[in-house]
């Protein structure tokens, strides 16, 4: 059931005194867990990482998530301070790196398989399209055209919680997949040109995989 916005029955949260009301005050080990330099530890989770989340907005406030993935250690270490994150091909919407041309500020998360906690990563990012480490960030043949470059302002690990309550790693509690195939769901939500069975055979796993670096 919706409620309608001016329904009695919800109630928000206007204001930080409200929100503290109800939250209570962070703990001192939450606080202080942020820093501003990468650790050695950092190195080590970015070093095993296969997977990440950036989220940027535009100037007007709109925003974006895109997730980014490549083999563990994809995310480039610069200095203490600095990392790379390489693009790779996709379907050149750019809609986070046309965010950042107007708000740099981006924020990150990263993961590790069979890991419930998460690194968070916040700061302001550059577009660079070349650059000498593009040559350490070949994959299958693949050098980068382009890549992220954030200056840290921010990081700190995340605590297990969400991943442990979503059971993210337990596939033996995964239920079953019922889901159509994404070629169903983008017929469904979306024009397309393509019928059915051609973008079946597009999505197919195997052909697919072929095309993860330009093939």
């Amino acid at each position: 059931m919706t409620l309608a916005p001016e329904s009695t029955d919800v109630v928000e949260i206007t204001s930080a005194e409200e929100l503290r009301g109800l939250l209570g005050a962070p703990m001192r080990r939450a606080i202080d867990k942020e820093r501003v330099a990468l650790h050695a530890w950092d190195r080590e989770w970015l070093a095993r990482s296969p997977f990440c989340l950036i989220a940027t907005s535009d100037a007007e406030g709109n925003c974006d998530v895109s997730p980014k993935g490549d083999p563990p250690g994809f995310a480039h270490v610069l200095d203490d301070t600095t990392i790379a994150i390489p693009d790779r091909p996709g379907n050149r919407r750019a809609d986070g790196f046309l965010n950042i041309l107007s708000n740099p500020h981006v924020g990150l998360l990263f993961m590790v398989p069979r890991r419930s906690e998460t690194l968070r990563i916040n700061g302001r990012a550059r577009l660079v399209r070349e650059a000498p480490f593009f040559d350490d960030m070949v994959v299958k043949g693949h050098r980068p055209s382009l890549a992220l470059v954030v200056d840290i302002e921010q990081i700190f690990f995340h605590c297990a919680k969400a991943l442990m309550r979503s059971r993210m790693w337990k596939p033996e509690e995964w239920a079953e997949d019922t889901l159509p195939s994404h070629a169903r769901i983008v017929k469904a939500v979306q024009y397309t040109e393509e019928s059915l069975e051609e973008l079946e055979r597009h999505y197919d796993g195997a052909v697919y995989e072929k095309k993860l670096y330009g093939g």
